[in-house]
């Protein structure tokens, strides 16, 4: 995730999001945008690349009921393979000549690929998107990208986990610094259970937790894109950086205090969820993306929110009290192999998405997206959704690193690992991330 140019407008826009009056889910608006081609009764085929595999069978439903209400279009759901990189798919089905027609991608990806996608600037969803939704993905005056999904991240808790922990009912407000955080972990393990886990998955370590550093470094992202120029350039000591410094000490907490503290190296993400879900851990750090998978584990108590990851022991810095958002995922339209009538089809599905009762249902209560869309005025299904939302309402929201480069969550990530499984040192890991960024493009 990389850079945002505007706290404010996000905030007020998703406010927008959830108290704006429905503009309506006409059959008419939905065409508007789509040519001919998806109407003409011709049979067509369509594909998507999905890089959000914890909805992929959410997907393939909604690609039968699209079939449904459009008889003559076929979507068929590709995957990107478990744990790989949308761009490096992508770009692989691209040399192979079979690109999909339409393409899921990380929003610092779209730029890449954009002499090869449609231009998607004369759909009217343009118009109905939240502010600064597509400002990242809009060159030379074209916007090239529909914006799918709000995203949020930090530490998950468990609420019935918690609530024993402390006593009562758990006041998510009260965890403001570093030290509330490791005062709240003991409290978790003197009930019985154990504070959290870590998933040592590099996207998780390297796109997720690590760029809080970056974002922390001020609320205006205006002076994060300075830090990172400045990164670039080699002119960053990060062992001696403040922010960095203090979400290594949080880390270094979690470490303590993680389940996997023997093996840190040997989980993967559906152990986290299934931990997190039947109450053998209160703490996750993972995104709302995760709640398909937790609430699969979890049958009965469904209780869940979302805590700050602290960056200090004063409650007053930037980051202590906000949550990490940003509209991330993004799909594009190949023009280079796709047809007319294939393009035509995919934007069908698209405004299928946005503006049709059915479309709308499956992006937010079956898909549990956030949508991006201020037309879509259902609430969040599902409680890290709320969560998010909520925080976003209060103005506690810090803009996610969305245009990072792309192998960034790699690189970044394997030195994270090695940091994780005490095979480094933080002034290793520091210097490791400099060399990174002083070699970047």
């Amino acid at each position: 995730m990389k850079r945002f140019k505007g706290i404010q407008l996000l905030v007020l826009s998703l406010l927008v999001v959830m108290i704006v009056s429905a503009c309506g889910n006409s059959a008419s608006s939905s065409n508007q945008g789509s040519s001919e081609g998806s109407n003409s009764g011709k049979d067509v085929k369509i594909t998507l690349l999905n890089s959000k595999g914890e909805i992929q069978q959410q997907l393939e439903e909604a690609a039968k009921a699209f079939h449904e209400d459009n008889p003559n279009i076929t979507l068929e759901v590709q995957a990107v393979p478990n744990g790989g990189s949308p761009f490096e798919r992508a770009s692989a089905l691209y040399a192979a000549g079979n690109p999909p027609t339409m393409i899921m991608l990380d929003t610092g990806d779209v730029e890449k690929f954009k002499d090869r996608i449609l231009d998607l600037s004369g759909e009217k969803w343009n118009q109905d998107a939240v502010a600064n939704a597509t400002d990242f993905t809009t060159f030379e005056g074209k916007n090239y990208a529909f914006p799918f999904a709000i995203e949020g991240y930090g530490f998950i808790y468990n609420k019935a986990v918690v609530d024993k922990a402390v006593g009562g009912n758990f006041d998510p407000s009260t965890i403001k610094t570093t030290n509330d955080l490791e005062n709240l972990f003991k409290q978790i393990e003197a009930s019985g259970k154990k504070a959290l886990v870590i998933s040592p998955m590099d996207w998780s370590l390297g796109a997720h937790y690590l760029p809080l550093a970056y974002a922390g470094q001020n609320k205006d992202m205006a002076e994060v894109n300075k830090f990172i120029d400045a990164l670039k350039a080699g002119q960053v000591d990060l062992a001696s950086n403040k922010v960095f410094n203090g979400l290594m000490d949080t880390f270094d907490v979690m470490m303590k205090h993680n389940i996997d503290s023997a093996s840190p190296l040997s989980g993967q993400y559906e152990r986290g969820a299934e931990l997190l879900g039947k109450g053998e851990v209160g703490i996750w750090f993972m995104g709302n993306w995760a709640w398909p998978q937790i609430s699969g584990y979890d049958t009965a108590n469904k209780q869940y929110g979302f805590l700050p990851v602290p960056i200090s022991n004063n409650p007053d810095d930037y980051g202590n009290q906000e949550i990490s958002s940003a509209v991330s995922k993004r799909i594009v339209i190949d023009k280079e192999k796709s047809t007319p009538e294939q393009q035509a089809a995919a934007k069908k599905f698209l405004n299928w998405l946005v503006y049709e009762q059915k479309g709308q249902d499956f992006l937010v209560n079956k898909m549990n997206i956030i949508p991006a869309f201020k037309n879509i005025t259902l609430p969040a299904a599902d409680p890290l959704g709320k969560s998010i939302q909520d925080y976003i309402a209060k103005g506690k929201s810090e803009q996610s690193m969305s245009l990072l480069p792309a192998d960034h969550w790699k690189q970044v990530g394997a030195s994270m690992q090695k940091y994780l499984a005490k095979a480094s040192d933080r002034a290793t890991l520091a210097k490791e991330i400099q060399d990174y960024w002083k070699n970047v493009k």
